[in-house]
Order: C-alpha cells, then structure tokens, then sequence
C-alpha cells in the first residue's frame, strides 16, 4: 500500500470514528456517511487527486459526474451532503485550513412543503376526543404533547416519567443517534398529562413498563402504528380533511413558533435537526422577518387576558 493510501484510510479511520464517537451518530448513519464518502474517494482516485489538495472545480466536475451516471437529484444532494460533512471535518481536525467545500452547489431539490394544521385545527382534533372512553385522556395528552413540544412519533412511545420535570417546565427528548436534548412544555400540556396520569394510576401496567408515559389498556407501552390510527382516526372525527400523520403535529409546532416570531435557530434546536438546512423548509410559512424571543410566542404559552381572573 502507497503511502498515499494510507493516508487516505487513516483519513477515513479517524472521520468515521469522529461521527461516530463525537457526533453520536448511530451505525447506519455513519456508513451511510461512509458510503458518500467512498463515492467521492473512487473519483479523485480516477483522477489522480489528492482529497487534501481538492479544488472547488475538481468537486464541480464530482458533482457532474454523479448526474452523468443517471444519480437522482435527491441522492446527488445526499451524497454532497456527505462530502461536506468531511471536508468539514478536516478543517476541524486541522488537516485543511480552507474548506473546498465552501462554494459548492446542491441540485435544485422540488421542494415538498410540509402539511400542517393550525392551532384552531389542532383544538377540533383534541375537542373531537370522547373523554369518557378510556383512552380519552390519554389521546388528548398525546395530541397536545405533539403540538406543545414537536416531538417525533418515536420520540413520544418512548418518552419516560423519568424524563418529565413539570415542575421546571421542561421535558428531556431522546433524540435520533442518541442525542438527548430538553424542551419546554406548555402548561396545557401538563394539565393534559395530569388528567392521563389520574387514569393511568388506576392501570394494571405491566413489568418493565412502569416508567412508560403513555400506555394502551393492556398496560404496555404505544406502538408507532397505535398513535398513527389514533391521530387519523381524530382527524377524520373532527371533520379535518388534510392528510394527516403524527409528523403533521410537529410540524404545527414548528409553523406555530415561526409565524408566531421564533428564531430559526432556536426551532432548529427544540426540533432536534442536526442541520439548519433541514428546518428551513418551513420558512415558506410566513412572509415577516424572524423576530427575537422563543417559547412565549408560541400559542400553547401566551397568556390572555382574563387567563388568571
């Protein structure tokens, strides 16, 4: 092996490592990772270019190559993604002083607007709820927990008691590559939990399951697929005629704090995206600028007057 090889794989060695061990993510997002990068490695191998002598026109022609072979725009945009991540990377590390990266373009990517519901629509989805039934109360908490905090739909099956501090106002997420990260909880929200709670004490829950938030009847923990046919099943009573899932609920969160002023940043952030990229499709939602402050423009946290009369 050349010593040019072995620089290359000592390269790769340590990046993966520091997606890994760093970064935190899990094992198929560092080798889908490692997948982009060995795309762009058989390439400037082709051409006789070293990765840390790379120019912006060498990874332009990369880029042309990709679309050449057919790759869809989608994949085009993924696997630069991954080249950044890299090249990011090594101006990190202090392998590069200069990110080569910098400068490159993505393919124009349709962009797919995400459905959401507003706050009137999201109340005729809690008020369609029969709080007689046994899962009344707990449906509710749900929706609301969804709207009040954006989480994702694994993110709420696998919240814990353990994870709540209502006292504080905040609960702690278990985000995807095992990020943990705290969001503020509105105080509907607690009230919701709180009338879950007085049904769920009368449960017989199972071992193992006691630390669970919410539970089905049988006193396991939900399932995905559970609060999927419940969400649809809420829309369809409450007259809603979008085409609604779980996701919708969150992203009403983000389109409530954005309208509402929130900072970008700060969505990015409660969200869980790793990337700002990612949360920037719902600036389509609103014409204003982005103002300062964050969780008191939210409509689940402004106070009326009258609130407290």
């Amino acid at each position: 092996m050349s010593d040019r090889e072995k620089t290359i794989v000592e390269l790769t060695k340590h990046y993966l490592r520091y997606l890994k061990l760093e970064r935190g993510y899990s094992p198929n997002t560092v080798e889908a990772y490692k997948h982009d990068l060995e795309w762009l490695l058989g390439y400037l191998e082709q051409e006789g270019v070293d990765p840390l002598s790379v120019k912006l026109e060498d990874l332009e022609h990369f880029a042309a190559m990709l679309s050449d072979h057919g790759i869809s725009a989608k994949s085009q945009a993924r696997i630069l993604s991954g080249v950044r991540s890299f090249y990011r990377y090594l101006v990190l590390d202090g392998y590069l002083d200069v990110d080569p990266t910098e400068l490159l373009e993505s393919p124009h990517l349709p962009q797919h607007l995400p459905e959401y519901l507003s706050t009137e629509e999201v109340d005729a989805l809690e008020n369609s709820i029969d709080l007689t039934s046994n899962e009344g109360h707990r449906n509710r908490a749900i929706i609301e927990v969804f709207f009040s905090c954006g989480l994702r739909v694994s993110e709420l099956t696998n919240l814990k008691l353990s994870d709540l501090f209502l006292t504080q106002g905040f609960i702690r997420v278990n985000g995807k590559g095992g990020k943990q990260r705290l969001v503020p909880i509105s105080e509907r929200a607690i009230h919701e939990l709180e009338l879950w709670f007085d049904d769920r004490r009368q449960m017989n829950i199972k071992p193992g399951e006691e630390d669970y938030v919410f539970l089905n009847r049988r006193g396991h923990h939900l399932t995905r697929t559970m609060i999927l046919i419940m969400v649809k099943r809420q829309a369809e009573a409450a007259g809603i005629k979008k085409t609604i899932s779980p996701h919708t609920l969150r992203h009403s969160f983000a389109t409530a704090l954005l309208k509402g002023g929130a900072d970008l940043r700060i969505i990015q952030e409660l969200l869980g995206h790793a990337d700002l990229g990612t949360t920037e499709i719902y600036t389509h939602m609103d014409d204003e600028s982005l103002r300062q402050e964050i969780l008191l423009h939210h409509p689940r946290n402004i106070k009326h007057e009258g609130d407290n009369d």
